[in-house]
């Protein structure tokens, strides 16, 4: 559930992670189906030619192996729609104006603009406790618990750490969203309580529970009733398991060890379930994300003069609350590099280029997303694929932003293609280098038997360790409450085994058990294997101990 793309100073892949290389039949097939700009709402948005961003979208695509990709430009009161490739590799279906994609954590401003409204109808204050409005709230530290605002749950700065807790919905989980709330009171924060910035997405599942608890309505039915009824959203679904007949398959390139190296495959594990749909769930076409761009530019007036949020909430949901420090781009896409970075309220304020834009990137397995909103130009647009092809996505968002802002552009595409081909290559030395200093040989400390049982991690809950007498009493592996998160144990080195998940397209871990001096388990820790794992695989934050022995 990816928002932001960095490590170590520049952007990562993940729940998404990147890249590419094409081969002759995908490259064949994009080209086929590469689709033409559609106008939506009158004529061409002045600055932008429609061939030549087709011509630079079939480059961008074919580059990165994108099966398809949407996109629409707000300029003014001008609305274009775009659209091309397919919606599934292997398919002849095109891509279109109201095919709706997965858009991930660009789901994050429309939760705020829920609360929104309930602060305009007086029924919330930005400033209200949380534990006032929502009976059982409690997070780790007491001061939290008791101090969190509304505002606090939309703004990344409650401590925890990047991601933490993100294992309890994703990919798919079997808890409540009033379960995921009680469970929050179990992370154990990274930081002190307002300290800095780290993103998160389970404080969204609270605010979506707050919304429940304000309103009596859930979080889906207030949305739809009070967002899209009325901006005639009408392809937008908000759940991620919505099946309709227009709409996108998902992708990834994950046959390789680094995810994003290899060939693009229609994904077969893709997030399920309704417990995170506050934090990223709606899927909607681009039609529809020009009728909500529209709204932000227009500051929360509709099409017919009514307004959706007041002014004053309006202004609010892009009021910067919490400082984004700042890493160096590499030297081949720099220009892209913000000088100010911020968090609003489910969308980032930045610079580009000397320009203040709003902004927000969204992603699931499988798709990515991102929007932006150029105030000043009184220009906005979106773009949404169905893969993970990240560098497609953010070549083609500086491109956009370089054609509105009338700006010198460089060649984005060969850019971000060097710099993730760059990370991939280092990535797979990581790997090659790790499994060339493992000790296979040294240990386990204890058979096989020793490690079966059941431990508790006191947030996540259970993972149960058995043998298989089928394979020699080999061992099993399984997350309780993970549906279908199950698979078996290889042994690495010492008392340091490696999952093999029997769940597809789910990244691999190292599960290491620490001793007691009389040689039970004290604990069992994990971390992901690959350098590249999208930081909602929080494996890092569980500290499971034993329950039982079997």
């Amino acid at each position: 559930m990816i928002h932001r793309f960095r490590k170590n100073g520049v952007p990562q892949a993940g729940a998404i992670r990147w890249h590419t290389t094409l081969v002759l039949a995908l490259v064949m097939l994009l080209s086929s189906g590469m689709g033409q700009a559609v106008l939506a709402h009158g004529a061409l948005a002045p600055t932008v030619s429609a061939p030549a961003l087709d011509a630079f979208a079939h480059k961008d695509m074919q580059t990165f192996g994108t099966p398809g990709m949407a996109a629409v430009i707000v300029d003014g009161d001008k609305t274009t729609t775009y659209a091309w490739g397919v919606r599934k590799l292997g398919t002849s279906a095109k891509v279109d104006a109201h095919t709706i994609f997965p858009i991930g954590s660009n789901t994050k401003a429309f939760t705020a603009a829920a609360l929104a409204i309930l602060v305009d109808e007086g029924k919330l204050h930005w400033n209200d406790r949380v534990a006032d409005k929502l009976p059982g709230f409690r997070m780790y530290d007491a001061y939290a618990s008791s101090e969190m605002t509304v505002t606090d749950l939309l703004v990344h700065r409650s401590g925890l750490g990047l991601g933490e807790g993100d294992l309890m919905m994703f990919p798919t989980s079997n808890r409540t969203r009033a379960e995921l709330v009680h469970d929050i009171r179990y992370l154990k924060p990274k930081y002190s309580f307002r300290s800095g910035y780290d993103y998160d997405n389970v404080l969204y599942v609270v605010a979506g529970q707050l919304v429940q608890a304000v309103s009596g309505q859930r979080w889906e039915d207030f949305v739809q009733q009070h967002i899209l009824d009325p901006l005639q959203m009408h392809d937008t679904r908000t759940s991620i398991d919505a099946h309709t007949a227009d709409q996108v398959a998902l992708h990834a390139k994950n046959t390789t060890s680094v995810r994003g190296v290899g060939k693009q495959a229609v994904l077969t594990t893709v997030m399920t379930g309704d417990v995170f749909a506050p934090a990223g769930a709606l899927q909607v076409s681009a039609v529809d994300m020009g009728r909500w761009l529209q709204l932000q530019l227009d500051r929360g007036k509709m099409a017919d003069g009514k307004r959706l949020l007041s002014a004053a909430s309006a202004k609010m949901l892009w009021t910067p609350q919490t400082l984004i420090p700042i890493s160096p781009l590499p030297p081949e896409v720099a220009l892209a590099q913000p000088q100010f970075d911020a968090y609003a309220l489910g969308l980032e304020v930045q610079d580009y280029r000397g320009h203040k834009i709003i902004t927000h990137l969204g992603g699931v397995l499988g798709g990515v997303s991102a929007v932006v909103i150029i105030p000043d130009r009184h220009a906005a647009f979106a773009i949404m694929l169905n893969s993970e092809d990240i560098g497609a996505l953010f070549a083609m968002r500086e491109h956009l932003l370089d054609t509105l802002l009338d700006l010198p552009s460089p060649d984005w595409i060969a850019g971000y293609k060097q710099m993730f081909d760059s990370i991939h290559a280092g990535a797979i030395a990581a790997l090659h280098n790790q499994g060339a200093t493992t000790h296979p040989e040294r240990g386990p400390s204890l058979p096989l038997s020793g490690y079966a049982g059941v431990y508790r991690d006191p947030w996540y809950g259970t993972a149960t360790i058995s043998q298989d007498k089928s394979r020699h009493s080999a061992l099993d592996i399984s997350f309780d409450r993970s549906p279908g998160l199950h698979g078996t144990l290889e042994h690495v080195q010492y008392d340091t085994f490696r999952t093999h998940w029997a769940m597809p397209d789910v990244e691999d871990a190292y599960v290491t058990f620490a001793l007691n001096p009389d040689g039970s388990i004290d604990r069992m820790t994990m971390k992901a294997v690959s350098p590249l794992a999208d930081f909602s695989w929080d494996y890092q934050d569980l500290r499971f101990v034993p329950v039982t022995k079997h």
